[in-house]
């Protein structure tokens, strides 16, 4: 299968670095996601694997070859940067038709990738007619139109309902089952967190992170216990005799950082400590991207004091 391949890749536009010296590989067969704060070069790095942007050093491949010399790009890189690319005054069918007959394929996946997309009744509309949620699955059927083993797409949930959400995050899991490469850029950190299995993040056109996503996050962000109970003293003096120490949140519960939930449990039943509630609480993708980045973005804004 085919995999994108960045090697010391380095673009400036004037004084400013966008992108510097960058080194990372997209494997197939699992969704990477592609983090970093504004201006981190995310955008400008999928230009320059698509052959949009030259760079001053270094390559981007994509199954060992440059997109500029593919014959037939569509069928082997599908690939969404602007969801407002369309010809407003064309309708959806006949942008896709155009698209199609320029990489030769057959027009019947046109109307394939419109029932794939949710877009089959809306097919003979003009694009300007769109909402952008319907621009960005057209966007999505015209990455898709040449059945291609490398997807990559920018922000593909933005302008999307829960429904349309929903669809973006299966289908990907689909493509990347099926064994296909795909990147995936976005800063919904929830998000993806529901469909990426790997994560490379950037920041200031460097790279921070290439990395699997569990590991990303169990590195940077320590899991805890919560507990609640009615004897805070027993408590406290159970997990003392363990070498825990516990710290009371604001809605009264008990927060035990680092140990492993069992553990807590078995010893608070011991000890015969009254338990409400005990849970593990593992961390999220966006704490441990905000970790990572906290020094890396360009654009921040100002805490206000309460």
């Amino acid at each position: 299968m085919t995999s994108i391949d960045v090697r010391d890749l380095t673009k400036e536009y004037g004084t400013r670095r966008a992108v510097d010296h960058l080194t990372f590989s997209v494997r197939p067969g699992k969704v990477t996601g592609f983090l970093g704060p504004n201006g981190a070069g995310k955008s400008t790095t999928m230009r320059l694997v698509l052959g949009l942007d030259r760079p001053a050093s270094g390559t981007a491949t994509i199954g060992g070859r440059t997109y500029a010399t593919l014959t037939e790009p569509l069928r082997q890189v599908g690939a969404l940067l602007d969801a407002q690319a369309a010809h407003g005054s064309r309708t959806g069918r006949d942008h896709l038709r155009a698209l199609a007959a320029s990489n030769r394929i057959p027009v019947g996946r046109v109307d394939a990738v419109l029932e794939e997309t949710g877009l089959a009744s809306a097919g003979r509309r003009r694009v300007k007619t769109y909402s952008l949620g319907m621009r960005q699955r057209l966007g999505i059927a015209g990455a898709l139109l040449g059945d291609p083993e490398v997807v990559l797409l920018d922000e593909p949930s933005n302008g999307l309902d829960p429904e349309g959400i929903v669809w973006i995050r299966e289908l990907l899991r689909r493509l990347a089952a099926e064994g296909r490469t795909v990147l995936v850029s976005s800063h919904l950190m929830n998000e993806t967190a529901s469909f990426a299995d790997h994560l490379v993040v950037l920041g200031r056109g460097r790279l921070l992170a290439d990395t699997p996503m569990r590991d990303f996050i169990d590195a940077r962000v320590q899991p805890h216990v919560r507990i609640r109970t009615t004897d805070a003293g027993a408590l406290k003096d159970a997990l003392a005799r363990h070498g825990h120490d516990a710290v009371q949140d604001e809605d009264g519960a008990w927060t035990v950082p680092h140990p492993r939930v069992d553990d807590i449990g078995t010893l608070l039943s011991a000890a015969g400590v009254p338990i409400l509630e005990l849970a593990a609480t593992a961390g999220t993708l966006e704490q441990a991207y905000l970790d990572l980045t906290a020094t890396e973005t360009e654009f921040t804004a100002q805490h206000q004091e309460a």
